[in-house]
């Protein structure tokens, strides 16, 4: 099969909908949960015509069921973080190496070679589990610069501030990727110079600290550490592609993978029209093995050219702690 090749050779609309609309029917007829999904929507999959009218499953689904496309063992399964007695979603990766190719390519996109910088990892309650997606996303950034000026930290900050100035004694753009909380510890305690570091959250208080808006904990990291803005990751666990922000809390989306906005009181209707409002429908092609079609419990709105914004959840949704940090 040609698809996973196929995936990362989008140049345009065009072929984004073309692939999408085939990756639909493929694994609407491959993947039972969600051709028993599409089936009970009274969809069928040969009058689809255009991405707007694909059905997208509702997240929960990796959390309450086998989500699979074409059967066959899983080569890793990652696990959402949950809290304390909560059911977790869980996605089958059959083909890791899809992943490490949108990864790679992502970062090159929009940060370039992973060689240039020190890659730094502040995510403690994740490095006990080598079935953290945020981890092994981390890990593969951390083998791919080739160099030991990053690494992970848990809670020694001294380490992490001296793993910087190495880095920046090595020429080395730093990346620094950091849980909420624990960046928000990290400027409390050491208020200093990083403005020449790019801090990325990935969101997440996991019960450490009071919800915050996003742009209360921007202001305090920026103010810290005279940073002129915060980047974010907008990933989970059961998307193999991620989006990113450089400031603002505007996302963009590499080309395979793309956002719409559904209409909160009719989940068939989606728009990707600047200034819609809703819930965040996400088109992954890079997941061709499980499910490219997920309804998540994000609301955000569109912005000009494709980029889009995390406001809150839905009221019903799961807490997670890898999600955005919400309003």
């Amino acid at each position: 099969m040609e698809l996973p090749e196929e995936i990362f050779r989008i140049s345009g609309a065009g072929s984004f909908e073309k692939l999408a609309l085939e990756i639909f029917r493929f694994q609407a007829d491959g993947c039972p949960v969600y051709g028993e999904y599409v089936s009970l929507l009274g969809i069928k999959p040969e009058e689809v015509d255009s991405i707007c009218s694909i059905p997208f499953m509702p997240i929960s689904f990796f959390r309450d069921h086998l989500v699979m496309t074409g059967g066959g063992e899983p080569e890793r399964i990652f696990l959402s973080s949950g809290t304390a007695g909560m059911k977790q979603s869980r996605h089958h990766v059959r083909d890791t190496a899809i992943y490490d190719e949108s990864l790679e390519r992502t970062f090159r996109l929009f940060y370039g070679e992973p060689a240039e910088y020190a890659i730094t990892g502040l995510l403690p309650s994740y490095l006990e589990r080598d079935d953290s997606s945020l981890i092994y996303m981390a890990n593969r950034l951390i083998q791919l610069s080739g160099n030991d000026a990053g690494g992970f930290f848990l809670d020694d900050h001294t380490a992490l501030l001296q793993a910087i100035e190495k880095a920046r004694a090595a020429r080395l753009k730093v990346l620094l990727i950091g849980v909420t909380f624990a960046l928000l510890d990290l400027a409390e305690k050491h208020p200093v110079d990083l403005s020449d570091v790019i801090i990325m959250e990935t969101g997440g208080m996991k019960g450490r600290r009071r919800e915050m808006i996003r742009e209360e904990v921007h202001e305090i990291i920026m103010k810290a550490f005279g940073v002129s803005s915060v980047h974010s990751e907008y990933g989970m666990t059961e998307l193999l592609s991620q989006a990113y922000s450089r400031g603002g809390g505007l996302f963009r989306t590499p080309p395979w993978m793309k956002v719409l906005i559904r209409d909160s009181h009719d989940p068939m209707s989606h728009s990707s029209e600047a200034g819609a409002a809703g819930g965040i429908s996400v088109i992954d092609l890079a997941n061709l093995w499980s499910c490219s079609f997920i309804a998540t419990a994000d609301l955000g709105r569109m912005h000009p050219g494709g980029l889009f914004e995390v406001q809150g959840r839905f009221d019903e949704a799961d807490i997670r702690g890898c999600n955005l940090l919400v309003s």
